[in-house]
């Protein structure tokens, strides 16, 4: 897909910096004539979502960092010095705290797209896994940055979660009092937290370069899940094309973004962070932010500490390993019925475990004699299904499931011919 370069300096200047720094040479390559499947469709449109989110997330953390103090007695006021006292620091933060929220909208939406079309199939096992790490990254520097404001959810949610690693054998409590830089949460962790949070984004946008990489040396999947075979037929170039498309679904994006900075700033969060945060007071229900709600429900389903650590990262590091545990040779789940039954199935079980995630574990969904069903019970089974879909339905689903007839090419697929 990424063929010969096209480009041609049109100068003195260029032809100079071309044989010296070829630049603009790998800027045209990778966004103007970079050939891209003709039959894109808008869901395509996250990785170019995503890559804005991130810009906009380093420079407001830029900038609030100019500001923050990363000391308990200290970082709560700072933040309020940021909302009442920096020039337009109230926008900065909301834009940063919604934007993390905005960030995982995208991300989810292009890990679905991926799943139910395919894209983690080869050539593109590289790409896949790539595309885990940036989210296993993004998680670790959302529960630091959740940390910083110091408010009542902050500190025990940093408390609950730094305990669990006290769970693992030999290294846990070691690594549990690194991570708190003693005996328990204070200076030394908010210090920690604060430069990892820093740090973290830079390292996310590391790993995004290498996955665009390898998006580039495979080309992109399509909606069909059939691989280019002519490149003038099946393909187009990005700009204007893609780009055009591109940029009209990150403007409704960001009308979606500024409703919520703008009329809902608090609505994705919780009110517990508005007040500061006390050792001696714990929150009636603490929970993380909506978007790790759903392994939060997981690690909650187990009754044991240590399973529930296990099972709880599990859940993200199976994602690893799905390119050899989908046996199927068709990518996209146009042309596998049933395999589209289970992706919606087993979306429904992400919903419901975020939801389970937000509510009181001890919560009675029916009530059965002297006790009932409850959120915990209904969690456990929603997690089996979550292992179960991947570990089992994903090998067997490729064996016994009777696909559609896959058009011969991306060019047929859109003018609806069979070649």
């Amino acid at each position: 897909m990424s063929g010969h370069s096209t480009y041609n300096p049109s100068n003195g200047f260029t032809r100079w910096l071309d044989a010296r720094l070829p630049i603009l040479r790998l800027g045209h390559d990778t966004a103007v004539s970079y050939p891209v499947p003709k039959n894109l469709n808008y869901w395509w449109t996250f990785g170019g979502v995503l890559t804005f989110c991130l810009g906009v997330q380093i420079i407001t953390g830029i900038v609030l960092a100019m500001h923050y103090i990363p000391q308990t007695e200290l970082a709560f006021r700072s933040v309020e010095s940021i909302m009442r006292d920096v020039n337009y620091g109230w926008l900065l933060r909301y834009i940063h705290a919604n934007g993390a929220s905005m960030f995982f909208i995208a991300v989810y939406i292009h890990m679905f797209r991926g799943l139910y079309y395919g894209s983690y199939k080869a050539p593109r096992e590289v790409l896949w896994i790539l595309g885990c790490l940036i989210y296993l990254l993004m998680m670790a520097t959302a529960f630091f940055g959740y940390v910083l404001p110091w408010g009542q959810m902050s500190f025990w949610g940093a408390t609950v979660i730094t305990n669990l690693f006290g769970a693992i054998p030999l290294v846990g409590e070691s690594l549990r009092t690194w991570l708190w830089g003693g005996f328990a949460v204070g200076d030394p962790t908010l210090n920690r937290f604060f430069s990892l949070h820093y740090l973290f984004p830079f390292l996310i946008a590391g790993v995004v370069i290498l996955h665009i990489w390898a998006l580039h040396v495979t080309g992109q999947n399509n909606p069909a899940g059939v691989e280019v075979k002519n490149k003038d037929q099946d393909t187009v170039p990005f700009t204007p094309y893609a780009t055009v498309k591109d940029a009209f679904g990150l403007s409704l994006f960001v009308i979606l973004f500024a409703y919520f900075v703008f009329f809902n700033p608090n609505g994705l969060g919780d009110v517990e962070n508005y007040v500061v945060a006390n050792a001696l007071k714990t929150p009636p229900h603490i929970v993380p932010e909506w978007y790790l709600l759903p392994f939060y429900a997981i690690l909650r389903a187990v009754p044991d500490k240590l399973a529930g650590v296990v099972l709880m990262f599990g859940a993200i590091a199976v994602l690893f390993v799905l390119p050899w545990l989908d046996t199927s040779k068709v990518r996209s789940a146009r042309f596998r019925p049933l395999y589209k039954q289970f992706f919606w199935i087993h979306l429904a079980v992400c919903l419901a475990l975020g939801w389970c995630g937000a509510q009181s574990p001890d919560t009675i969904l029916i009530h059965v004699g002297d006790g009932g069903f409850t959120v915990t019970h209904f969690a456990r089974i929603l997690a089996s299904y979550y292992f179960l879909h991947f570990i089992v339905l994903f090998p067997l689903l490729g064996l016994i499931e009777k696909t559609k007839p896959l058009p011969e090419s991306i060019s047929a697929s859109v003018l609806g011919t069979k070649n």
